[in-house]
């Protein structure tokens, strides 16, 4: 789980965790909007700012946690249904960095040939686009890492994409199972060369995790060299 660091081993131009909570806390509270939508890599809009990726299966909450973490319930679209997000769909953050919510993959009830279409996009989206600063692989807490995941980051290491890991739903599971699946998903990236290593704990409907993982955003913004709120 994430911790914040104390300012007592920070450099004068580096914002101590607590900064970089509240940097995020004021990123997610600017005006946030949908942008465009890609169904193809010829769709795509042109590279701008930053753009931070969320990706999982198609049941894992990524919608939920992009309405959680922007404050808006209906920003990304939602359903009870898996696999409604077809396309990638980018959303302005206030002008200071772009959030991609991406197709869910590993849902059987669509097509076959759909499935295909979808994970081509994803594959090529996520080789091709030098803006993108890392994907959120979302994980659902209730099962931890299954073999559709590990072959996503698979993908992102061959590819040499940063990524981090969230795990969504935490307040679903009991707390000891929560804590077994922290510590078996840690173990399972610990040698990935493209993961970085500490995992985001949350719950949309909680809101557990959400401050931290804006805190996160903000300071992976920051090590760009990309303007944050002050």
């Amino acid at each position: 789980m994430r911790e914040h660091e104390g300012d007592q081993h920070q450099s004068e131009d580096t914002p101590s965790g607590p900064d970089f909570v509240e940097a995020g806390r004021k990123l997610f509270a600017r005006e946030s909007q949908f942008s465009t939508a890609a169904s193809g890599t010829d769709h795509l809009p042109p590279m701008h700012k930053l753009e931070i990726a969320f990706a999982g299966r198609s049941n894992v909450g990524k919608s939920s946690l992009v309405n959680a973490l922007t404050g808006r319930k209906t920003l990304a679209r939602t359903s009870h249904t898996p696999g409604r997000t077809q396309q990638l769909n980018f959303f302005d953050l206030g002008g200071f960095c772009t959030l991609v919510d991406m197709p869910g993959y590993g849902y059987a009830a669509v097509s076959k040939e759909k499935v295909k279409s979808w994970t081509q996009l994803i594959h090529d989206y996520l080789r091709g686009r030098a803006n993108l600063a890392r994907v959120y692989v979302l994980i659902d807490s209730r099962h931890g890492l299954k073999k559709l995941d590990t072959e996503v980051l698979d993908m992102l290491d061959t590819a040499a994409v940063s990524y981090q890991i969230i795990l969504t739903k935490s307040d679903e599971p009991k707390k000891g199972e929560l804590a077994d699946i922290v510590t078996k998903t840690q173990e399972a990236i610990a040698r990935r060369p493209a993961a970085f290593p500490e995992i985001i704990v949350t719950s949309s409907r909680e809101k557990t995790g959400v401050v931290e993982l804006r805190a996160a955003i903000a300071q992976l913004l920051h090590e760009r060299n990309e303007e944050i709120p002050q």
